[in-house]
C-alpha cells in the first residue's frame, strides 16, 4: 500500500458510547411510556404519595436531577434500588422490541470499543439487548449498578454526594404515606415552582446528566473523552458529554441544538449517512497500524 507516512494519522476515535433506552430503539417502541406509568404506580402504591401531586413531582424531579428515582431519594424517600427498578421494568412490554439485524451489521463493522452507558439496572439492559439481538456487538455496560456499586448503604450526610443542584443536606428520610409526607411533597413542588433551586437538597444517586456520572463511567471504562463519540436521545445528557470533552450524537432528531451535539441522526440506523467517516477510519486504522508496525521493526 503506497502512502505518505507524514500523512498518516491514528484513527479520531478509539470507542463508540451508546445509551440505550430510545436510542438503539425508537421512542415508538413504547417502553419509555410503560416507564413512567410504573414509575407513577410504584409512587402511589410503594411511597403513598398522592396520586394529583405525580404529574408535577415527578416532572420537576426528572428535570433537576436527571431520574425521578435520584430526586425521590434526595427529597428524603427511603426504598429499596433493586425493587424500585423490579416494579418499573418487570411489566414493561418488551415484546414490542424485536431482533435488529440492520443495526447489528452496522455495530459489528464499526472498528471501534463500543460500550453501553445507561441509568437503568442491569437486567433491564441485558434484557433490552436481547431482545433487538445486539447482546454481542458490545464490550460492556455501564449502568446503575455500575456507579451505584453500594446501593444497597444508602449514603449519609457526611459522604461526598453528587448533587446536580444546590448543597443543601438530604432532609429526612420518608418511608409511609401521611399527612405530614403530603405536605412535605406540596411544599416541595412550592419550591421548585418558585425557582429556588440554589438550596436543593442533593441526590446519593450517580446518573447521567451529572458531568461527575460521565466522567466516572470514562473512567471506569478507561476512555479518553477526546477519543470517545458519545450517543444519547437526551439533549442535557449530550450538553453534559460536551462538558467532559465528548464528541456526541443526538438521537431521535435530525437537528442539533445550539451549542451541543456535534451530529444529530433521526434514527440510529442512519448512522452510515451521516457519519461515514467513521467506517474511513477502517482503512485509516489499517493503514497507522502498518505505519507503526514498520517504524518498530526498523527500531528493533
Amino acid at each position: 500500500m503506497a502512502y505518505e507516512d507524514r500523512y498518516v494519522q491514528a484513527p479520531k476515535y478509539d470507542c463508540l458510547l451508546f445509551d440505550l433506552d430510545d436510542t438503539l430503539y425508537p421512542l415508538s417502541s413504547g417502553l419509555a411510556k410503560g416507564v413512567l406509568k410504573n414509575i407513577h404506580d410504584y409512587m402511589v402504591e410503594k411511597l403513598g404519595i398522592d396520586r394529583s401531586k405525580l404529574d408535577d413531582l415527578s416532572n420537576l424531579l426528572y428535570k433537576n436531577y436527571g431520574t425521578t428515582m435520584a430526586g425521590l431519594r434526595a427529597i428524603g424517600y427511603d426504598f429499596d434500588y433493586d425493587e424500585y427498578h423490579s416494579f418499573v421494568h418487570g411489566k414493561l412490554p418488551y415484546e414490542h422490541l424485536k431482533p435488529d439485524p440492520v443495526l447489528k451489521s452496522l455495530l459489528l463493522s464499526l472498528p471501534f470499543r463500543k460500550v453501553i452507558f445507561t441509568n437503568a439496572d442491569k437486567i433491564h439492559a441485558v434484557k433490552v439487548l436481547s431482545k433487538l439481538g445486539l447482546e454481542d456487538c458490545f464490550e460492556g455496560i455501564i449502568c446503575f449498578e455500575t456507579l451505584n456499586p453500594t446501593h444497597k448503604n444508602f449514603a449519609s450526610e457526611d459522604e461526598d454526594d453528587i448533587a446536580f443542584v444546590g448543597s443543601k443536606p438530604m432532609v429526612s428520610n420518608i418511608n409511609k404515606a401521611s399527612d405530614t409526607n403530603d405536605t412535605q411533597i406540596f411544599d416541595i413542588i412550592s419550591h421548585f415552582a418558585n425557582q429556588n433551586v440554589a438550596t436543593l437538597p442533593k441526590t446519593p444517586i450517580v446518573c447521567k446528566p451529572s458531568e461527575y456520572a460521565i466522567e466516572q463511567a470514562l473512567k471506569i471504562a478507561n476512555l479518553d473523552p477526546h477519543r470517545t463519540i458519545f450517543f444519547d436521545d437526551s439533549v442535557r445528557n449530550i450538553l453534559a458529554g460536551k462538558r467532559v470533552g465528548l464528541d456526541t450524537v443526538l438521537v431521535g432528531t435530525s437537528h442539533r441544538p445550539k451549542g451541543g451535539a456535534d451530529y444529530a441522526l433521526e434514527s440510529i440506523h442512519n448512522l452510515r449517512e451521516a457519519l461515514p467517516e467513521l467506517w474511513e477510519a477502517d482503512v485509516r486504522a489499517e493503514v497507522y497500524s502498518e505505519k507503526i508496525s514498520r517504524e518498530t521493526s526498523v527500531i528493533a
